[in-house]
């Protein structure tokens, strides 16, 4: 038995890298940053293209119909060019809902369109995934929602909304409904969108599960999962950023490389980094193939992660010096989409707690 990528896997995988290298360089990721463009129209084009906004949808709507594990890799690619362009909500958590949640009428609509990349959907479950807030939560009553949703993820552009009421119900909202009031919340990170959303007495359709929780569920596991690799993916180009940078700053008439400290900071970050990618590789699996480990699995990846890529980040940037912190090098766009990652769908500390419940031990 190969524990390891397929040939199939590693070429989709190169096949998004290259890509976005041909059109997501980072003066392209600056210009979006600066216009808060946070589905980059040529970007998206050319993901759309390779079927990138539909990897796990099934193939009889559009989708390409492969499995968490497959999406994990292209958001991995994805925050390793910081790619401005909707993902973890859109082109995953939302298509998982439908696909659990949706009834036939319901996928028909909204699945072969998110394939397509003609539509984005954001995902308002920050509730139930980070823990209710004060003022926060929607109440649902006779087809219509009441209440209000905050960090709704993938928002900025989107054209409907999964929403989770506090009964862990879903529903689908459109953009445009009326009452329905979306505020722009700012993110340290330019290149995604969160809004906080406003319902009164709001039109909602509601998925048609009998059952939702499970969906829910499985939601908020495979969003965790693709924030857990976006942060690989981001960690990754940090190391090798500061490895080259290491490797052509001269101070004292030598490259900076070549003394023992700056040796053992980029050998800390690779030590620590690396053993993720198999942590990332296991929870995609036991998504699709041991559902009584999914949840904690994600939980773990996503703690974990969070972690190690805030340590990634920081010590990149020192590598760097005085230099890290500039507009000029642009190391800061990947320091905060490790930022953002970390705490959407739950910061470490929450994960964990959830990850303690899932084995009975709180």
């Amino acid at each position: 038995m190969e524990f390891c990528l397929s040939n199939d896997q590693a070429m989709m995988q190169e096949t998004i890298q290259r890509t976005l290298e041909r059109v997501c360089p980072l003066e392209r990721v600056r210009q979006a940053a600066a216009s808060h463009e946070t589905r980059a129209a040529d970007v998206w084009a050319a993901l759309t293209e390779i079927g990138v906004p539909g990897l796990i949808i099934p193939e009889e709507h559009g989708g390409v119909g492969l499995t968490l594990l497959d999406a994990a890799l292209a958001a991995e690619a994805l925050g390793r060019s910081v790619a401005p362009v909707p993902f973890a909500a859109s082109a995953v958590m939302a298509p998982l809902a439908l696909m659990g949640a949706g009834s036939p009428a319901q996928q028909a609509e909204w699945l072969p369109r998110l394939a397509a990349g003609e539509a984005v959907a954001g995902v308002a479950v920050a509730e139930h995934a980070s823990g209710a807030r004060d003022g926060a939560g929607v109440a649902a009553a006779n087809g219509r929602l009441s209440g209000k949703a905050l960090f709704a993820l993938d928002a900025g552009a989107a054209d409907v909304f999964v929403v989770a009421d506090r009964a862990g119900g879903l529903h689908l909202v459109s953009a445009d409904a009326p009452s329905l009031t979306r505020t722009a919340l700012t993110s340290i990170d330019a290149t995604r969108s969160i809004a906080e959303l406003d319902f009164a007495d709001t039109p909602a359709e509601p998925l048609a599960a009998r059952d939702p929780a499970p969906v829910l569920r499985r939601m908020i596991d495979a969003g965790r999962l693709a924030l857990a690799a976006d942060i690989l993916g981001a960690g990754q180009r940090m190391i090798e950023k500061a490895v080259d940078y290491a490797a052509e700053r001269r101070q004292f008439g030598r490259v900076i490389g070549s003394f023992q400290a700056v040796k053992h900071l980029c050998a800390e970050m690779a030590a620590e980094l690396e053993p993720c990618r198999a942590l990332i590789w296991y929870a995609g699996y036991a998504f699709d193939e041991d559902a009584e480990r999914a949840s904690l699995m994600a939980a773990h990846a996503k703690a974990h992660l969070s972690e190690v890529g805030t340590f990634v980040a920081r010590t990149a940037t020192e590598v760097h010096g005085g230099m890290g912190f500039t507009d000029l090098l642009g190391l800061h766009y990947w320091f905060k989409r490790v930022g953002f990652d970390r705490q959407m769908l739950g910061g470490p500390e929450r994960v964990r707690q959830d990850a303690a419940a899932f084995q009975g031990w709180a």
